[in-house]
């Protein structure tokens, strides 16, 4: 039987990243990845502040910004189809500095090859067919049609938000109830501005509209809406024309897409969090959308895999004892879970309710914001740092 320290399920941003960061240390990391060719799923694409400067502490920022990343300085936030604010990220985050826009694939692919050079070995078109949590835990491993068992230190779990790992290695899933969907596209001849966050508010209606330039004139463009207004999933290419229609009545420009095309699937997704509480035992860690989904609405899912990936290189790399450092990891990872969770439940409140209560309190605290921007809950841009306390929820609200 193989042995390794570290065997990674998947080999996306969050294992590629801990492998890569493992393997500068010396530990012996196989990463097992299902796919030959990394695709475009709708995945996320736009990168807060807060997990820009993980993914610089994990020593991958340096690969990643000179070759595929658009760098965006401000947001332009528009309500109601009117600009209302723009605001410098790096002037007024925490970590001093930007939001990043890329295509996911290549940014898999540019943290997959990193992982490679520094000493990971990466078998692709290899599914894990199997778990045996345990000291040490195994796992099957099927290619080609045959199937080897390899063990190591610590297994670890990151095959995305719909996990076959959490399951068959004896985690219990939470779910939070339906409440918003999430539509995306990647598409080209957008006629925006690049260098900014574009983000499109109609808290009336409980919709959002976002959009992140990309290099060549491409973005990433997304609308997300309240469940409880029965609009209808968008769904593939015929359903484009009723995307954009979608985003211009929450408040893009006509111009914005009037000559865009698509360059990659359109699909929609729950936004209900998903999560392990917890996500370590005998030997098996969860890590990124494996071990909690955030709504994508808020954009946090990339953020929270490399903050989980950093997380649990730390503890690892503290010491000898790699069953202690995966019960650190998993207790540090559910506290930055909730504030992160915390702060995406009051931005839903805020922006995405319907109700006449909800009109009443956004016609109370949106003037407040633009007197005093500090009022908002700054959790999306810098992170779980940023207060997220009583006191940050009166004040988010108008309460005080």
């Amino acid at each position: 039987m193989d042995r390794w320290d570290i065997v990674t399920i998947g080999g996306g941003l969050a294992a590629s990243a801990l492998a890569k960061a493992m393997a500068d240390r010396g530990a012996r990391v196989l990463v097992v990845e299902r796919e030959r060719e990394f695709r475009d799923r709708v995945r996320g694409e736009a990168l807060a502040p807060w997990g820009a400067a993980d993914l610089a502490t994990l020593g991958l920022l340096h690969d990643v910004q000179p070759a595929i990343a658009e760098e965006l300085r401000t947001l332009r936030l528009f309500v109601a189809g009117t600009q209302v604010s723009e605001r410098p990220f790096a002037a007024t985050t925490l970590q001093r500095m930007n939001w990043f826009s890329f295509y996911h694939p290549d940014l898999q692919r540019i943290c997959l090859d990193a992982a490679v050079r520094a000493g990971a070995e990466v078998r692709r078109g290899a599914r894990v067919v199997g778990i045996r949590p345990g000291r040490p835990p195994v796992v099957s491993v099927e290619q080609d049609g045959r199937r080897d068992e390899v063990a190591a230190r610590i297994v670890v779990a990151a095959d995305g938000r719909g996990s076959a790992a959490r399951g068959v290695a004896g985690f219990e899933t939470r779910r939070d109830p339906e409440r918003l969907l999430f539509a995306g596209v990647y598409v080209e001849a957008v006629a925006l501005e690049p260098g900014h966050f574009y983000q499109f508010a109609d808290p009336a209606h409980g919709q959002m509209a976002y959009v992140f330039p990309q290099r060549d004139g491409r973005a990433r463009c997304y609308v997300g809406w309240n469940a409880a207004s029965g609009e209808a999933r968008l769904q593939g290419e015929a359903s484009f024309e009723r995307f954009k229609t979608r985003a211009e009545e929450i408040g893009l420009p006509h111009d914005a897409l009037a000559a865009a095309r698509m360059a990659g699937p359109l699909a929609t997704f729950d936004g209900a969090d998903s999560w392990v509480e917890h996500p370590y035992r005998d030997g098996v860690a969860l890590l990124g959308d494996a071990a909690a989904t955030s709504d994508p609405t808020w954009g946090q899912g990339m953020s929270m895999a490399l903050r989980g990936a950093r997380v649990l290189r730390d503890a690892l790399a503290a010491g000898d004892d790699w069953d202690a450092a995966g019960h650190a990891y998993a207790a540090e990872h559910d506290r930055i879970y909730a504030i992160v969770h915390r702060a995406d439940c009051w931005y839903a409140d805020l922006f995405m309710d319907m109700s006449p209560a909800a009109d009443e309190r956004r016609a109370r605290v949106f003037p407040l914001f633009l007197e005093d921007p500090t009022r908002l809950v700054d959790v999306p841009s810098s992170g779980p740092e940023s207060p997220c306390d009583e006191r940050a929820r009166r004040r988010f609200f108008g309460e005080e």
